[in-house]
C-alpha cells in the first residue's frame, strides 16, 4: 500500500496489536490495544495501562511492532509500525505531542476486571521507525 492508502485504512483510529520486544529467548509481549492515528505526522497514539504483575510493565522502553488488519469492501489490509514508544504523560498541554494527542480520537475498550475509573492510564506515542501496508489483490482466473 502506498502511503495515502494507509493512512485511509488506519483513519483516525481503531484497534491493532502492540508487541514489545524481549530480552533473551522469550516470545515478544504482545496485547491487543486500541490507538489513535494522526496522518499530518503520521504518529499512533496509545492510552496503556498494564497490571503491575504482567511483563509488559517493565518493557515499555523496548522496541515495539504495532499491528493493524481487518478487512474492507476491496480485500484485506494489513499496516505494520515499528519504533520506540514515547511517555507523554508528563508533557506540558501546549507540547506538539499533546496537541497532536487531542487532535485524534482513541476508541475506548473495556476489556479490564475493574471499572475503567480505577484503572490508571498512561499516555505514549509512536513516531514510526518504519511503516508498511499490504493488501489484498485480486486475481482474474
Amino acid at each position: 500500500m502506498n502511503d495515502e492508502e494507509m493512512d485511509e485504512f488506519l483513519g483516525r483510529g481503531g484497534t491493532g496489536v502492540i508487541s514489545f520486544a524481549t530480552p533473551d529467548d522469550e516470545p515478544p509481549a504482545s496485547i491487543p490495544v486500541s490507538y489513535g492515528y494522526n496522518a499530518t505526522d503520521r504518529t499512533f497514539y496509545f492510552n496503556l495501562s498494564s497490571p503491575a504483575e504482567r511483563r509488559e510493565v517493565g518493557l515499555v522502553e523496548e522496541p515495539v511492532s504495532f499491528v493493524v488488519h481487518g478487512q474492507s469492501d476491496s480485500g484485506w489490509r494489513s499496516v505494520v509500525a515499528t519504533g520506540r514508544l514515547a511517555d507523554v504523560s508528563e508533557l506540558p498541554y501546549t507540547s506538539d505531542a499533546i496537541q497532536g494527542m487531542w487532535a485524534i480520537e482513541i476508541p475506548i475498550v473495556d476489556v479490564f476486571d475493574r471499572p475503567r475509573r480505577e484503572i490508571t492510564f498512561q499516555h505514549y506515542r509512536l513516531v514510526p521507525e518504519s511503516v508498511s501496508g499490504r493488501k489484498e489483490v485480486s486475481t482474474d482466473d
